[in-house]
């Protein structure tokens, strides 16, 4: 995995909780709209919707540096927008990044010719 390809993953990597977070908040907020005089969904919708145009842009980049393969990639848009979908996202796309980096090594040691 080169640079460009590593960082494009740990872009999406790093905004996919805080996305997560937002979306889970914005519901809260939209629940206590409904239920309370607290409205706080004009600035929660804005802070989520950055948050979420960024996992976007973030995703298609790590999609065409990945070369994932669609059925990957829609997983990884899915996550996105179901309410807790960005932690699982983080997760996958850790392990991911581990993996990478533990057979770039193995391979600069002439352990395993992937």
């Amino acid at each position: 995995m080169d640079i460009k390809t590593a960082t494009s993953l740990r872009r999406l990597r790093l905004v996919s909780a805080p996305e997560a977070v937002s979306f889970l908040i914005l519901l809260l907020c939209s629940v206590l709209k409904r239920t309370t005089d607290f409205n706080a969904v004009p600035v929660m919708g804005a802070i989520h919707g950055v948050l979420f145009v960024l996992y976007v842009i973030f995703w298609a980049d790590a999609w065409n540096r990945a070369k994932w393969p669609l059925g990957t990639a829609a997983l990884y848009f899915v996550l996105s927008v179901l309410p807790t979908g960005g932690f699982f996202a983080e997760r996958r796309l850790r392990r991911e990044a581990e993996d990478a980096v533990i057979a770039a090594r193995a391979r600069r040691e002439g352990v395993l010719n992937a």
